[in-house]
């Protein structure tokens, strides 16, 4: 045996004893999270709704909450009324809730934190069309809107409306420490390792969260969470879908949740920087020419869903006919290349990431045989979001939304990073429909949302190639819900059972 190979057997088998050592000293009735990333920023307004969820959800209580449909449920709001003309909000606020440094929880601090949200980089995607914010009386604030906004409040529920006390607002040291008022006080941080979370005793929502104390590790490589989870050293983890079986013969709990779309995301519709995409044909030849679920099976190991559409499987907006609208079928995709005039193919540049990097190989395979010949520009993944929308188009894996409108604005109206510049509203026929969901309520907006989603399927307005899972696993005793929207998902979702 080499002294290198000796040297890495030896740090493994500490490793795992460190893991063993941990698991003994944790008391069972714990939560002990394996999430895959650190937290992004105490400070809600700037902090990631993605990964964030376990970190945040500890210590802030939000205003509202989603269930895991998407439906808007009470929280510091114990009710809401939205104006006939639904340009106005007015919300009644919880009582005798205190932050943790003893500063009460009241309008003001609603108008403080909201306001705050409203300014944020990153929180301001669910307040565009807030126009200002009042105080009504001590436990009443009034949101008044420029416009109707359906999915302001399932964004606010989804991670949009934690509360904050408004003296780290005014000092401006959100970022640096939580104060809230949630159902957990951070009681030790060493970033990038270890967070360690104490139960508040009388929080006004105990009942929700059953554990005495949360961990949450930041385990950001795949083997090594699911090493913790062999160890003890967690009893819950963002799970690799390649040790499914595994898990599920150790008698884990597996659970699974539509996470979002895998494929081609195009931003140049019109063809001004790349003239093919602006030929329906060729986006339509792009769709058929890869083959999903191959893919699927093979990168993300059967976790997800065939699928050729953005609106998740099995939530509002889906068209279940739209999954197997371009059925792989290369001789069709050759074929509408050809009638386009493209036989010969074209050449375009694209961004690459280590994170993208499973797709690449096939994509490039794919567009080759098309005679589409690519090149990539090399980056690390946290540049990839920065530069990816400067290129007419580059591999995506796109988050989904449970709620019809929330995921409509993301996906087509809204600027994200992802789509700096929504390009729906040059194409007339897309722009009405568009219009159309967003004035109708009811089941007559669903539809609605479902001849828009038609409609940009048959326009290819992307490639989709399926839609991933994220995999979730839990010792026997615990089960995690997923919730689209969220990686991993907040505390309330987090079981015994």
């Amino acid at each position: 045996m080499t002294t290198r190979k000796a040297s890495r057997l030896m740090g493994a088998f500490a490793a795992l004893l460190l893991g063993l050592a941990g698991a003994a000293a944790a008391a069972e009735d714990d939560l002990r999270i394996g999430n895959l990333l650190d937290v992004t920023s105490w400070d809600p307004a700037l902090a990631d709704i993605g990964f964030d969820g376990p970190y945040l959800s500890a210590v802030y209580d939000p205003l509202v909450i989603i269930d895991e449909t998407g439906k808007v449920l009470p929280a510091l709001a114990t009710d809401w009324q939205f104006s006939e003309d639904r340009l106005t909000l007015t919300m009644n606020l919880r009582q005798g809730v205190r932050f943790s440094d003893g500063t009460p929880f009241n309008a003001d601090a609603a108008v403080a934190n909201l306001e705050h949200l409203k300014a944020g980089a990153r929180s301001s995607e669910a307040y565009h069309n807030v126009k200002s914010v009042r105080k009504v009386d001590d436990d009443t604030v009034e949101i008044a809107l420029s416009a109707r906004d359906d999915s302001m409040l399932y964004l606010m529920g989804l991670g949009r409306s934690y509360m904050i006390s408004p003296d780290v607002i005014a000092k401006g040291t959100a970022a640096a420490a939580p104060v809230g008022s949630g159902p957990y006080t951070l009681e030790k941080a060493l970033p990038g390792a270890e967070y360690d979370f104490t139960r508040v005793p009388g929080h006004w929502d105990a009942a929700t969260y059953p554990y005495d104390r949360v961990a949450v590790f930041p385990i950001l490589d795949p083997t090594a969470r699911h090493n913790a989870m062999l160890s003890g050293q967690v009893n819950v983890s963002y799970g690799d879908p390649v040790n499914n079986q595994q898990a599920e013969a150790a008698g884990w709990n597996v659970s699974q949740s539509p996470a979002g779309w895998v494929g081609l995301m195009f931003l140049d519709h019109e063809g001004k920087r790349l003239p093919p995409l602006k030929d329906v044909r060729v986006r339509q030849a792009l769709n058929h020419a890869f083959n999903g679920p191959a893919i699927l099976k093979a990168v993300s190991h059967e976790a997800g869903k065939p699928a050729n559409q953005v609106f998740a499987v099995g939530r509002p907006g889906h068209v279940a006919a739209l999954d197997n609208r371009y059925p792989y079928d290369f001789e069709k995709a050759k074929a509408l290349m050809a009638e386009a005039g493209f036989a010969d193919g074209f050449d375009v540049t694209m961004p690459m990431a280590p994170l993208f990097q499973p797709w690449q190989p096939v994509t490039e395979q794919t567009l080759g045989l098309l005679n589409i010949r690519v090149q990539w520009d090399n980056m690390q993944t946290p540049d990839y979001q920065v530069n990816a929308p400067k290129y007419p188009m580059f591999i995506a894996f796109i988050a989904m939304d449970g709620d019809p409108i929330a995921n409509l604005a993301r996906q087509v109206t809204m600027p994200q990073w992802y789509n700096l510049e929504p390009e729906y509203a040059k194409f007339p026929e897309i722009a009405a429909l568009v219009e159309k969901a967003q004035t109708l309520t009811g089941d007559d907006q669903i539809k609605a949302v479902e001849a828009l989603n038609t409609k940009l399927t048959e326009e290819a307005w992307w490639s989709v190639w399926y839609q991933a899972a994220n995999v979730y696993h839990a010792q026997p005793g615990i089960r995690v819900t997923g919730v689209p929207g969220m990686m991993f998902p907040t505390l309330r979702f987090i079981k015994r059972g």
